[in-house]
């Protein structure tokens, strides 16, 4: 089912010109009232009242428009602006034309369609703006009260119009305007963040078809020394230490193999698309047990903080990797006294990682994870690197701080799943 376009540029600005158009329309029906009853003024008040109602039912139509799926055009939304200035302009021909201290509000659609519409279309306004000013110069129905220097509240009637008219002028136009240039800044941050998506998504394309080729050209000179140990083995069946070192070596290469299956059955797409829902306390504490089967220099403590609940996350074999680098990176610096914390809220599961380390080096703290910047000496940064493009997939974050007590503070923010939901 197709939906209405909302984000589009023209849609936001007919949007803003409905809201417009109902505040000036309302606002002239309240000072033609007050004209009428208490300064008595002599119109034409079928036709008048005939005009207004018009413009209202067309904005009750537009609202109604904005609701379709078929987005707006520029086209459409110059029609717009030349409807309300041939309703602005019949109203100011039964309201006193260019004596009409409101004239000048002609300015409004002038100076937003300079601001939102294109060149040509603009123009058009412009023109559209002269024409009916110099109309209502020669062609109008006079209102003696506006000519006849009234005295209201201590002011002339016409220059007191005209401050009423300078008030909803300017405030339109400020309204109008600043929204239009809040809509840009918005737009400018979602390209600049859709370009660093982008570029960072670029690196992780490199880095995983350098990962993937080299899996395949390790996958031969594994297989020929897996062949070769056999056949040593065999040869060596009288000697006992050469076979004892011989089966660590084999070993260690069905380690490498098996290393380089999972890499490759891991970057299936279809695995990656479907993460599994699991508890967040019981998934991080097997996850922080087999890591330290693989660090068992590093003295580590782990702190469950949140009270209320169970949370639930969404997890894969990518997370699971991305917060073993986050721990790696924590043992490199200081593996003593590592300390991870665990707590929630309402929204979002939190994990921080604390080491003693060095820190942080100002100098990088705010390019890390955005490109292959390490904090290591002979580091290449892709570990960070990747790690902050998996957390983000889930829809979280990771931050770095330099502790208050000394050495750094991993922050990694992930969204709370309902039990049987997915990302």
């Amino acid at each position: 089912m197709l939906q209405p376009l909302p984000l589009s540029t023209p849609n936001r600005n007919l949007v803003r010109l409905t809201i417009v158009r109902g505040i000036t329309w309302t606002g002239f029906l309240a000072a033609i009232i007050f004209g009428i009853e208490v300064l008595g003024f002599q119109l034409h008040v079928l036709p008048v009242i005939s005009i207004i109602v018009a413009m209202g039912l067309f904005n009750v139509a537009t609202w109604w428009r904005l609701g379709r799926p078929r987005a707006v055009t520029d086209t459409e939304y110059l029609l717009h602006w030349l409807v309300d200035i041939a309703g602005l302009s019949l109203l100011f021909y039964y309201t006193g034309g260019s004596t009409n201290p409101f004239i000048t509000y002609l300015l409004v659609p002038l100076g937003i369609a300079a601001a939102t519409l294109p060149w040509l279309h603009a123009w058009i306004i412009a023109m559209a703006a002269t024409a009916s000013y110099t109309t209502m110069m020669l062609f109008y129905q006079p209102v003696p009260q506006l000519t006849n220097s009234t005295i209201v509240f201590g002011v002339q009637l016409h220059t007191l119009g005209m401050w009423l008219n300078f008030i909803l002028s300017g405030s339109l136009l400020t309204f109008f305007i600043f929204k239009m240039a809040h809509t840009l800044r918005r737009r400018d941050m979602t390209l600049s963040r859709t370009r660093e998506a982008a570029l960072r998504n670029e690196q992780i394309l490199a880095v995983a078809t350098q990962a993937a080729g080299t899996a395949h050209e390790l996958g031969s000179p594994l297989s020929t020394m897996a062949v070769l140990l056999n056949e040593m083995r065999h040869e060596a069946s009288e000697q006992p230490a050469l076979i004892e070192d011989i089966d660590m070596l084999r070993k260690q290469v069905d380690t490498c193999k098996q290393r380089l299956q999972t890499l490759v059955a891991n970057a299936d797409r279809r695995r990656l698309e479907k993460p599994e829902i699991c508890r967040a306390t019981p998934w991080l504490e097997n996850l922080i047990q087999r890591w330290l089967v693989l660090r068992p220099d590093v003295h580590h403590r782990l702190e469950v903080l949140g009270k209320r609940g169970q949370p639930s996350i969404a997890v894969d074999a990518t997370l699971e990797q991305a917060l073993i680098n986050l721990l790696n990176n924590a043992a490199d610096a200081s593996p003593d006294a590592i300390v991870t914390s665990l707590d929630w809220n309402a929204e979002e599961v939190v994990i921080d990682i604390r080491d003693h380390g060095p820190g942080v080096p100002m100098s990088i703290a705010d390019q890390l994870g955005d490109t292959f910047i390490s904090t290591k000496s002979k580091g290449m940064g892709i570990g960070l690197f990747l790690t902050h493009a998996t957390v983000n997939r889930f829809g979280g974050g990771v931050s770095l701080y330099n502790h208050e007590e000394g050495g750094t503070l991993t922050e990694v923010k992930l969204p709370r799943v309902k039990a049987g939901e997915s990302l």
